[in-house]
Formats: structure tokens, sequence, C-alpha cells
């Protein structure tokens, strides 16, 4: 087969533009991130709960190992890998990679959201100590730390015997820290099981889930039931991971699976980061209980009301135009015409701000740790990391989006002047 010239073109370039710091980043990333993780678990378990003390509390060699933690662990990826073969849900197709094909996926993660939940409900019932959880938080990090390394450490030398159009044009550098780190091969598969996509959605994204869930259980051991403040944070979140797998189809046009390799960032991402980070405030909750009224409850549960309906309704529209632009819904809609042929959108949703769904899910996010109160700054952690996660991500997109439509990505940006916040940014 012969060699992708775009794909060698950018690999011998020394010029080649580089996400994340270049090598500076992907040597301290990959060093730093694990120890946040481990770091926001420790602080969130105790009873000062401050991201500034000094010096910064260190687990014992107890406390990081358990003989469970990577039983339960490779246990929990490998149900999950055996939920992604079943022949559940449809199959759908993914954009077209650079030779013309397009690979097929199965849409059952939803699927695999209910079945784990209904075996959970069963164990409860058996009396599994799911409140125990808590308890292996640190142990289940590290060894979700160590599957991650070991795991991207597969991904790159298994992605020398890849052909050439195969591999991400950013992942592709020849620079191997870097290339390790951002990752080399776009869309590896053992056979038709795809690597990136199952790891995008399944594993790390439900465990979020089980792990808030042993937080619930945690506090009603030790007071009796839950607080309203954790039921919040649950049923929040679980609202957001749950629209995830239902709308599952989405994230095959998303940045980490058209354009972003599958190496270190993504795979620590996936396997630690998201499990590990985003439920903080459930932890937070189990150690330092918070009191609600009703009319702060409601006027939380009406923010993320408002955040998920602007998150929800601004992709479905970006989605349905992206699927078929004639369709009812969309076929009104303004737009601008590109040289590559493809419209952008400059009405509804999308004429408001360039990101109207960042601005839903950092409404999301608010509306997260507001149950904690303001007594600590921890709880909020998640919302301040988003912001500046997503201001990169807008960043990102931004460039790509003027390297490929030019002159009309120019014309859009004037039609809609503000990022993500209106009138803001």
């Amino acid at each position: 087969m012969r060699p992708n010239s775009q794909a060698l073109k950018h690999r011998s370039s020394p010029d080649t533009e580089r996400e994340f710091g270049g090598t500076l980043g992907a040597i301290c990333i990959p060093i730093f991130l694990p120890l946040t993780v481990l770091f926001l678990i420790c602080v969130s378990q105790c009873p000062d709960a401050s991201v500034l003390q000094w010096p910064p509390p260190l687990p014992s060699t107890d406390q990081l190992w358990d003989h469970l933690a990577p039983v339960l662990l490779l246990g929990w990826i490998a149900l999950h890998a055996l939920l992604y073969l079943m022949p559940l849900g449809k199959v759908s197709e993914g954009l077209a990679l650079r030779d013309g094909t397009r690979l097929k996926y199965p849409i059952n993660g939803f699927h695999g959201l209910c079945i784990s939940g209904g075996l959970l409900m069963l164990l409860l019932g058996l009396g599994a100590p799911l409140g125990h959880l808590f308890e292996l938080l640190l142990p289940l990090a590290v060894c979700a730390i160590a599957v991650s390394f070991l795991f991207s450490i597969y991904l790159y030398i298994r992605s020398f015997w890849a052909p050439s159009h195969a591999l991400a044009l950013g992942g592709n550098t020849g620079n191997p820290l870097y290339d390790f780190f951002i990752g080399r091969e776009l869309n590896p598969r053992i056979g038709k099981f795809d690597l990136k996509y199952f790891c995008e959605l399944r594993p790390g994204l439900i465990g979020w889930v089980v792990i808030n869930l042993g937080m619930l259980v945690k506090e009603a051991e030790l007071r009796g039931s839950p607080s309203l403040a954790m039921i919040l944070v649950n049923s929040f979140q679980l609202l957001y991971v749950a629209d995830a797998l239902w709308n599952e189809e989405a994230v095959l046009t998303t940045m980490d699976i058209v354009h972003d390799g599958f190496g270190f960032m993504l795979v620590f991402g996936d396997l630690a980061w998201v499990p590990f980070t985003y439920g903080l405030q459930a932890v937070f909750l189990v150690v330092h209980p918070q009191a609600l009224t009703a009319l702060k409850a409601a006027a939380i549960i009406a923010l993320n009301g408002l955040g998920y309906y602007i998150f929800r309704k601004s992709n479905s529209q970006k989605n349905q135009f992206r699927r078929d632009p004639t369709h009812p819904s969309v076929a009104r809609l303004e737009t601008i015409a590109t040289a590559t042929g493809k419209r952008l959108l400059v009405s509804g949703w999308w004429g408001l701000v360039r990101h109207p769904n960042y601005l839903g899910d950092l409404l999301m996010a608010l509306a997260w740790s507001l149950p904690c109160g303001f007594s600590h700054l921890l709880p909020y952690f998640y919302v301040i990391y988003f912001t500046v996660l997503l201001i990169h991500r807008e960043d990102r997109d931004e460039r790509q989006c003027r390297a490929k439509y030019g002159v009309a990505w120019d014309t859009y940006c004037r039609r809609v002047p503000y990022r993500i916040f209106p009138y803001i940014y």
C-alpha cells in the first residue's frame, strides 16, 4: 500500500505545530497529572480539605495499595469489553478516513450502563459493601494510572506496524516523547474492537457513576441516609453520563475520535482522570456533609436544568445538521458556504456563540459544585479545570477550522463574535 503523502510530510517537518506545550508538556503532564489525581483524592478525604495546605497530605504505602484494587479494575474493564462485543443496539459508520473508508462502531454504551446498573443493584441487594469504594479510591486510582502507562506503551509500540494512512497527523512527528503522549495511531483496533472508542465512553465514564454511588452508600452508612446534596450530585452526574451514552453516536464526529491519536493523553484521561477527579464532590461530601434548604436545592436544580437544556439542544441541532441538513428542524437555519463543500451554521444555537454546548457544559459543572457549599475550594476544582480545558479545546478547534475553512471561517467569526460566553468571551 502506498504511504499517505500528507502523513509523510507531516512526520518529516520539524516545524509541525505541537499541542500541550510540545516536548516539555509531553514530559511534565504524564508526571504531574497522575500526582494531581492522587493529591486531590487525599485532600478530598482529609478533614481540612485544603488544596493549599503545606506540606500536602501524604498517603502511607498501605493506603496506596490493596490487592482487591487491580482485581476490581481489570474485572470492570473486562466486563465492559464483553458488553461492547455483545450484539446490542445498532452499528454506525464514522466519518470518512483519509483513505476514503469508514469504520463501523457498535452503539450500545447505554445498554452497558443499564446492565451495569442492574448488576450493581443486584450486588447491593446481596449485601455487597459498595461503600468500601471510599477506602479503595487511592488504590484504584494507582492501578488506573499504572494501566494507563502500560496501555499507552502498548499503543505506541503497535503503532509502528500501522499503515501510514492510519496514523494521526498530529502524533506522527518523530519525537518519541511527544508521539507517545499525543498518540501516533488514530483508530487502533484489535480486529473490529476499536480501542479508543471503547475507552472514550465505557469503563471510565460509567466507572465515575459507580464511584459516586459508592460515596452515596458510604454516607448512608455513616449517617443513616444520604444527604440531599449527595443525591443531587449523584443525580446530576448520572444524567450527564446517561445522556452521553444515549447520544453515543455523536461522539463519532468529535475531535477525540476524528483528529486526535490514541496515546497517553486520551488513555489517562479516559481511564484515570475522568472517574477519579470528575466526582470529587461526592467524595468531599462523605467527609464534609452539607445541609441544603429546599430553596437552594431548587435553584441548583434549575441551573443544572438550564445548562443541560443548552447543552443538549445545541448538540442535537449540530448533529442533525451534520447528518441531514435538509431535515425540517434545521433546513431553515442560515448557513455560510465553504470551499470544502460543507456549510457553517450561523443561526439557531450556533448563531448565539461558536460553542453553545460548552456554555451548557460549564453551567452544569457549576451546578455540580454548588451542593458542596462555599467553605472549601476543592469541590470547585472540576468547574475551574473544565473552564480552562474548554477554552483550550475551543482554541484548538478555532485553529483547525481556520486552516480548513479559510475565508469562510473568518466570515463566520465576524457573524458570531463570541466564543463561549455571550457578550463576555
